[in-house]
């Protein structure tokens, strides 16, 4: 049976205004200049942690209170800001007809769980790998290593399915095969350097996936 893992934002959801948003409240409560959304969009998919240093918070200490004050901001308006993105539903039923389910995301793991069990998709899912689960996040092999240990599978028929490099990097890393779709922050470009398999939505990888073969390994 194939192992299928998938990144959350840009890959089965869609949280863009929340988190733009939170990012926006963090910039207002330390008196700092907001960014622009399209450069706080761009890093979406990197640590928290990252995201801050990437937008110009130097300090440490700064950044670990904009990151969290940004959870406090993100988790009151999450459920209420977040959707599935088209055909997300349909690709984990799908999916979970084919293959053991996994999600590995730097998202925090508590919030990810809260918005799956929200849209009634979270049952389908044999782990979920956050960021506060792992030491070293995407693109370290570290979280698709874990949810692979976690569901007692190996990596010879697992799948990572993700919207930026960072999941294509994560799934050569920890040796298992990548499918990159075109729903979230990443662009066809880049995402062309790290795998030859590119989708339209996740819906779209899983159908692919579905048909083909399953490895058998003695």
């Amino acid at each position: 049976m194939k192992t299928i893992l998938f990144d959350l934002d840009g890959t089965l959801i869609d949280s863009t205004e929340a988190i733009v948003l939170s990012f926006f409240d963090v910039y207002d409560k330390f008196g700092f200049k907001k960014p622009k959304p399209e450069a706080i969009k761009r890093l979406i998919g990197h640590t928290l942690e990252d995201m801050f240093l990437s937008l110009g918070i130097e300090d440490n200490r700064v950044i670990k209170e904009s990151v969290l004050s940004y959870k406090e901001f993100y988790r009151q308006r999450a459920l209420e800001m977040t959707t599935l993105l088209p055909g997300a539903s349909e690709a984990i039923k799908t999916a979970s007809k084919i293959a053991d389910l996994g999600i590995v995301t730097t998202k925090t793991g508590r919030y990810s769980k809260d918005l799956l069990e929200h849209f009634g998709v979270m049952s389908s899912f044999k782990t979920l790998i956050g960021r506060e689960h792992v030491t070293h996040p995407k693109p370290h092999p570290e979280p698709i290593q874990k949810a692979l240990e976690k569901i007692n599978k190996d990596s010879k028929n697992c799948w990572m399915i993700g919207d930026t490099k960072l999941d294509l990097i994560c799934a050569k890393r920890a040796g298992v095969k990548s499918v990159a779709v075109l729903s979230g922050y990443g662009k066809k470009d880049e995402l062309q350097k790290y795998t030859d398999t590119i989708f339209s939505s996740s819906l779209e990888a899983v159908k692919w996936l579905k048909n083909l073969p399953t490895l058998h390994v003695d």
